[in-house]
């Protein structure tokens, strides 16, 4: 980690994580409210929802790419300036996406909107980690966090209720909205923070060649997966395997959001005391929880406890790996922080896929869940890999 500049003027901490908050709050609702919506968006625009599903795939890959290329090119921009610029660009973004009349506007302005994703977290997380103490880095990034995962307990399902109420457009212009009260909080809480002398598009791309980046970012990107195979397809399995009324899954939903909360608020907590160990326990934790829920599915009421501890064990890998990168990254700092959404992204794309897959296979409705244990146990393979190649690089 480089030295920190000194700062402008007086803040406080607390004001600076909740403005960053909101901001996560906002895009973790826009994220999710286009699954909410599917079936509505689909209908609007006169397309099935197969193909309305590739707007959530313009997203993810919107995220994928704009987070290197803003983190590389906007290395010398203040991060206070940077923040306000990404968190006005996704505004923009969703509103286009409300005014859109055709699939392929809906589609383009999808990806239009995920590409500030990555960056903006990235650099939020820069901002939140400079002002904490430094024996409570990972709290300040999980408290930050905390906006993505309450938009999982409270913002997807009231965006999706406006949108099932007033229009599915209404979802997006309220996302937007939020954007803009996103931009009030930065302007009044957020201090203003000197750009680091290290801080260069050279050296953002110097940290392309560092392999203790990838190894991190592959654990994320395979590790990560198990959630995505598992909330992709939670409301058939609830519904055909648990056998429970469709009615039930936002509620189940809002469950694992809870688990979410909890467990991101545990990580930040222990891996102030010891990150490595943190990364190896939430991976362990996550292999076993997948395939004890497993067995937890018969039944509604242990279903719901089951997701819940899904939710508690594997959002702990955020916060951690976000602050593992800015360890490993040297000079790279903005890169490596963005880049951590980026392979979430991809785990996303994974674990859906896989997910998908051992469906098409008649593996039955618990095999998804099944795939998680397995995501988890190679990020935990990649990650003991990526220890020693950080070891055996320091003796050299």
């Amino acid at each position: 980690m480089t030295s920190h500049p000194p700062l402008s003027h007086s803040y406080s901490l607390f004001t600076v994580i909740l403005a960053l908050a909101i901001g996560g709050f906002c895009i973790g609702t826009t994220e999710f409210v286009a699954m909410g919506l599917i079936q509505e968006i689909a209908k609007d625009l006169q397309v099935s929802i197969p193909d309305a599903g590739y707007f959530i795939s313009a997203y993810a890959l919107g995220v994928v790419i704009g987070a290197p290329i803003i983190a590389i090119t906007c290395a010398q921009i203040p991060r206070k300036k940077l923040l306000l610029l990404l968190m006005l660009f996704y505004g923009i973004a969703n509103t286009l996406t409300a005014l859109a009349d055709t699939p392929e506007t809906v589609l383009l302005s999808r990806f239009i909107a995920g590409l500030p994703h990555g960056a903006y977290f990235g650099i939020g997380a820069l901002v939140a980690t400079e002002l904490a103490n430094p024996n409570r880095r990972s709290t300040a990034i999980a408290l930050m966090m905390m906006g993505l995962t309450i938009a999982t307990v409270i913002g997807v399902p009231l965006a999706t209720w406006i949108g099932q109420q007033f229009g599915w457009r209404s979802g997006f212009i309220f996302s937007a909205l939020i954007a803009f009260l996103t931009l009030i909080a930065i302007i009044s809480f957020v201090p203003h923070i000197p750009v680091h002398k290290t801080a260069s598009i050279k050296n953002e791309l110097a940290g392309l060649k560092n392999i203790n980046i990838w190894l991190t970012l592959a654990v994320g990107a395979i590790g990560f997966g198990g959630m995505f195979s598992v909330y992709s397809y939670i409301s058939p399995i609830l519904t055909e395997y648990t056998q429970t009324d469709i009615i039930v899954v936002p509620f189940a939903l809002a469950i694992w959001g809870i688990g979410m909360v909890i467990g991101g608020l545990l990580a930040g907590h222990f891996a102030d005391k010891n990150l490595n160990k943190t990364i190896v326990g939430v991976l362990i934790s996550s292999a076993i929880t997948f395939l004890l829920v497993s067995f937890m599915m018969d039944n509604i009421f242990t279903a719901l406890i089951g997701l819940f501890l899904i939710g508690m064990t594997v959002i702990g890998l955020a916060s951690t790996l976000q602050i593992r990168l800015m360890e490993v990254a040297g000079n790279a700092q903005s890169l490596a922080a963005s880049l951590n959404h980026s392979a979430f992204n991809l785990a996303n794309a994974l674990g859906a896929y896989l997910g998908g897959w051992v469906l098409t296979q008649n593996m039955g409705w618990l095999a998804p869940i099944q795939i998680g244990s397995a995501l988890s146990l190679s990020g935990l393979l990649i990650f003991i890999i990526a220890l020693l190649v950080e070891k055996n690089g320091q003796k050299n």
